[in-house]
């Protein structure tokens, strides 16, 4: 789940089938009573037609918890203040395991870095910020935490072949779901 709304859609979608949700967040629900194989499957389908996949595998966990970190911190609401935080330490602190074996894994099971994959999702929300329209490029890359315009600007061409100003000047301004970012 990469969203609030996913995250209530989905407890929704459960408690309409009788299940009881106890705590729902970006990545996990979890339900109050112990549930058998035909209950697992009857989540399993629920996540499918919902666009959502059942994560079991641990390693896969492990993937699935650096994503939503990501996103929580990339995607967050900005305030005035720029991000500021060294990802490595920040992954390690709050899943317990060395960056080494983190980025290791990600990279072996998502096929891209955890650097890269920061860097495409740091860009779908300048995408964002950029339709919005309310902020100007300067602010934009100091809230997301560039070190220049410049730095930002050419991260953005790199990745999407065009300028912030020919992306924002574009009618049909291609965006990803978060989910799809580094697919």
């Amino acid at each position: 789940m990469v969203c609030d709304r996913c995250v209530g859609v989905l407890t929704k979608e459960l408690q309409k089938e009788g299940f009881s949700v106890v705590n729902a967040k970006l990545g996990e629900i979890e339900i109050a009573n112990q549930i058998g194989k035909e209950a697992l499957e009857q989540i399993r389908n629920i996540l499918k037609i919902n666009g959502f996949e059942l994560v079991e595998d641990r390693k896969q966990k492990i993937v699935e918890q650096i994503k939503t970190l990501v996103i929580e911190l990339i995607h967050r609401n900005l305030e005035a203040t720029p991000l500021l935080v060294n990802y490595s330490d920040y992954f390690s602190e709050q899943l317990g395991f060395d960056y080494s074996y983190l980025s290791m894994l990600f990279s072996s099971h998502e096929g891209i870095t955890i650097e890269k994959y920061i860097i495409l999702q740091k860009i779908e929300r300048v995408k964002e910020l950029l339709t919005y329209g309310e902020l100007t490029l300067s602010e934009i890359a100091y809230q997301m935490d560039y070190s220049s315009v410049q730095h930002l600007s050419n991260q953005f061409k790199k990745v999407t072949g065009l300028t912030p100003s020919e992306y924002k000047q574009q009618k049909d301004k291609a965006r990803r779901g978060l989910d799809k970012v580094g697919t």
